[in-house]
């Protein structure tokens, strides 16, 4: 049995220039929580993991999709796990002193650990990845992913990351605000509540922030449809962490590693993930692109995928039920039938 820990080469964050956080570092005290791995039986079906194959966990957050999967490929298997917050480190270090197989921790970003693997000529034989935040992530207060604690605005991923959401909120202007806010939240009242933003700084605290978003919708909006701050929390989240440029750049570094007979999976937690994850298995389940009416193929594309899920699987109401944070989640998985032409 192997466990070895890479620490995080880290020289792309976002805008480095922005001024520094007006927030108190989170320091990282991981909070006592059980983790329970969403769509997990389903993710290893589709997987198909066999004795003494190679796998990639782009996210390994609390190690429950990895426990299963490393049970699956034994002693003979190896097991490359990816996470670029440093509390992950401590978690990968008590499932690699049991894992009954070969492991790797890379911290870094899973965009950039793929491609550290690739670098390699790693060819596994299934990559899978769990996105957004981890329950770990929200269930640490002093982390700022949450808007039903008080705490500061932090919410990076990577606490070695320079730019925070007290950065992003401070110092960005108002239509970049509101641009993010509609981008990244799908949120109807962007332009108010970046106005409201900036109208109140310096912002310090995700109460501030709770408090920013309610003066700036309509009284009429606060009530039903969950949270009045839900959408701009994930979207500041998502900004700060780069999490869908991240995304766009690992589905197709994870595909290529893949040889003939290997396996993608990804679980995503809102529509914006969730597109990007059926449009790119989709563009590869595609053969012929010759328009209809010519009588015969001229293009020469053959499909790369076939899709294991036609419609994403989701959580059954047993699992909803026994994990409210599941019922948001959509797994969609492809095998590679072919190499790109």
């Amino acid at each position: 049995m192997r466990a070895q820990v890479e620490e995080a080469s880290i020289s792309d964050f976002r805008d480095r220039s922005m001024g520094e956080a007006l927030v108190r570092r989170a320091t990282l005290v991981p909070m006592p929580t059980e983790h329970q791995p969403v769509l997990a039986p389903e993710l290893i079906d589709l997987l198909a993991p066999e004795p003494g194959q190679t796998a990639v966990d782009c996210t390994f957050g609390g190690g429950g999709h990895a426990r299963l999967l490393a049970a699956a490929i034994g002693p003979s298997g190896t097991l490359f796990c990816i996470d670029r917050d440093p509390a992950a480190e401590a978690r990968f270090e008590r499932f690699a002193a049991e894992a009954p197989c070969r492991t790797r921790l890379l911290g870094v970003d899973f965009a950039a650990g793929l491609r550290t693997l690739h670098g390699e000529d790693i060819r596994p034989d299934m990559a899978y990845m769990d996105l957004g935040m981890s329950s770990m992530q929200v269930d640490a207060r002093e982390r700022g992913f949450s808007y039903s604690y008080d705490a500061p605005l932090d919410m990076r991923m990577d606490s070695r990351q320079r730019l925070s959401a007290a950065d992003l909120l401070n110092e960005w202007p108002e239509s970049r605000i509101a641009q993010v806010l509609r981008r990244f939240g799908e949120e109807r009242y962007a332009g108010g509540i970046a106005r409201q933003i900036v109208r109140r700084r310096p912002l310090q605290t995700t109460s501030d922030l709770v408090e920013a978003v309610k003066a700036g919708i309509p009284a009429s909006a606060r009530f039903g449809g969950g949270h009045p701050a839900k959408r701009t929390f994930q979207a500041i989240r998502i900004a700060v962490n780069g999490e869908l440029d991240s995304l766009e750049g690992a589905l197709p570094t994870a595909w290529r590693m893949l040889p003939v007979g290997g396996r993608l999976a990804a679980i995503s937690f809102h529509s914006l993930e969730d597109r990007r994850v059926k449009r790119f298995l989709a563009d590869r389940a595609k053969g012929c692109i010759c328009p209809p009416e010519l009588p015969v193929c001229a293009c020469g594309r053959e499909p790369e995928a076939e899709l294991l899920t036609r419609r994403a699987v989701a959580p059954g109401p047993e699992e909803v039920a026994a994990n409210p944070r599941s019922k948001s989640a959509h797994l969609r998985a492809a095998v590679k039938i072919g190499e790109a032409s």
